[in-house]
């Protein structure tokens, strides 16, 4: 389409033929791009100030033409929707977590595997290093851009629990679905529930233990309701940030450059390492805290919880193989990763 602008100078009339491309494609160099980034925790959580310098960096690399602003605290949407936020393009990136969506994503599932992940940087770089090969199929709705972990977390409960068989009866909050499986294999009873929304479960007898990382229990505030905790890395849970397709595609070469360079196993341990190394430091606070019981386990008690979570492994296996995958190669593969990372039990 083109168009024809007149311009006055003086007394006179001056004809000047301005053309104008005014038709749906890529967007131009030149053109400043507002992106939505949708998170569901709080401004105050670490994963806020790594967001904000990963979209900083974004925008000097695209030259100023890829401007973001972040929304926490579930703004746009609650915390089990973010996956389809982005393939909706209610959010231009969302912060996912593939584990509150039981059978959907059984491959980046083998990440949730209790006695797997050892810490949270490392463990960052291997999981997005080995996950890329399978992100595409998986996530096909969304353009994969990395995955994260954070530092292993363990049970928090009401009344002191110290070995599996002290979860039966129990209903727990479970951080995943691998972690829900778990629960249900000891006899306990689950009750699901997002992060933002897990306290007022605990406060209201809802729910008698969480699976939560040790420096988030004082950020949610769920220490103030749960007073028993065991001393020892559990599990992970995995984390996705992931980009609305039609938005990468209308973007141009370099925009695209810029976005492929912010999504990186680099990236990936720089968007996770604050959010690990605070969790990691949340165990020493919750002692110094008075009323609480922390309970280190022995060989024996730590022998118990791995035995326990061994069926889960085979569970894995039986949804990668019917999704498309070998699991012994991918676990081989997930495990040469975390022993090159430095972040494997």
């Amino acid at each position: 389409m083109r168009t024809w602008r007149a311009i006055t100078l003086g007394g006179g009339m001056l004809a000047c033929f301005v053309l104008a491309a005014i038709a749906p494609g890529p967007a131009r160099a030149d053109d400043a791009i507002q992106l939505k980034l949708s998170t569901w925790v709080p401004p105050a959580h670490p994963l806020q100030p790594a967001l904000e310098a990963w979209a900083a960096s974004l925008r000097d690399e695209s030259g100023g033409t890829i401007q973001s602003t972040i929304f926490p605290a579930e703004q746009l949407g609650k915390a089990f929707d973010h996956y389809d936020m982005a393939r909706d393009g209610i959010a231009d990136f969302t912060y996912v977590n593939p584990g509150y969506q039981p059978g959907r994503f059984p491959i980046i599932a083998a990440g949730e595997l209790p006695f797997l992940i050892a810490n949270g940087r490392g463990g960052s770089e291997a999981l997005d290093a080995w996950y890329r090969k399978y992100a595409e199929a998986e996530m096909k709705d969304v353009h994969f851009c990395l995955a994260f972990v954070h530092y292993p977390g363990t049970f928090h409960s009401r009344a002191r629990l110290t070995l599996p068989a002290d979860v039966k009866g129990l209903k727990v909050r479970p951080a995943n679905a691998t972690i829900g499986r778990l629960v249900t294999e000891l006899g306990g009873n689950n009750v699901q529930a997002s992060a933002p929304a897990a306290r007022d479960l605990l406060e209201r007898g809802v729910a008698d233990a969480i699976t939560f990382p040790s420096g988030s229990m004082i950020l949610f505030g769920i220490d103030k309701v749960v007073k028993f905790h065991i001393d020892a890395p559990i599990y992970v849970t995995t984390f996705v940030w992931v980009m609305n397709k039609a938005k990468y595609e209308a973007l141009t070469a370099a925009q695209k450059k810029a976005v492929d360079d912010h999504c990186t196993t680099e990236w990936a341990e720089k968007i996770a390492g604050p959010w690990s190394d605070f969790e990691q430091a949340g165990m020493a606070k919750l002692k110094a805290e008075a009323g609480h019981e922390v309970n280190p386990l022995t060989a024996d008690q730590l022998a118990q919880w791995r035995a326990a979570a061994q069926p889960l492994r085979q569970a894995w296996a039986d949804g990668a193989k019917q999704a498309g995958i070998d699991p012994d190669a991918a676990m081989a593969e997930l495990r040469a990763s975390l022993a090159k990372y430095g972040a494997g039990y």
